[in-house]
């Protein structure tokens, strides 16, 4: 699909909320239920925090998400927890991010994260953070839900993160 067909399209999207309800209802990723939770159990100053977006952000020199295929891109991008703003990047079609181009903490609030255990509000910031790209359509949405997720979850396990931050675009 060519980009600005694809550019057009995000912007309806944001502009028309009927249209975005719809979609929503129509493309929803699977079965509703339970939302999974697990309480707080220890003080936001003695926790370590870190960031998973849907957002498309990626360093700079990574490989971008891919905007060729149109059932989106299952893969993510790891970026390591003192990675600066200017460092960033957003590749993603699907919405209009050009506000997250200017100021990327928008849809990836790193840099705030940092203010926020610098001023003690949370104990650390995680070793790494995690973004995807958000539109992803069957058959990746299976490769998303059964590999890449689940990846990322032992991983954030493995960092001993207490806190995830989730931020979609």
């Amino acid at each position: 699909m060519p980009d600005r067909i694809v550019k057009g399209l995000a912007r309806l999207f944001t502009w028309n909320r009927p249209l975005r309800e719809l979609w929503a209802r129509l493309a929803a990723a699977g079965p509703g239920g339970e939302i999974p939770w697990a309480p707080l159990r220890k003080s936001l100053a003695d926790c370590t925090v870190a960031l998973v977006t849907t957002a498309g952000v990626h360093l700079a020199g990574d490989v971008p998400f891919d905007m060729e295929d149109r059932r989106g891109d299952p893969t993510y991008r790891e970026i390591p927890g003192g990675t600066r703003a200017q460092e960033l990047v957003v590749t993603h079609d699907y919405y209009d991010h050009r506000d997250a181009d200017r100021d990327v903490n928008i849809v990836f609030p790193a840099d705030r994260l940092r203010e926020m255990a610098g001023d003690g509000e949370i104990g650390r910031v995680a070793p790494a953070h995690y973004a995807f790209m958000g539109h992803v359509l069957e058959p990746h949405l299976a490769t998303l839900r059964e590999r890449t997720a689940p990846e990322v979850a032992r991983k954030i396990l493995g960092e001993r993160v207490d806190l995830v931050l989730l931020s979609p675009a």
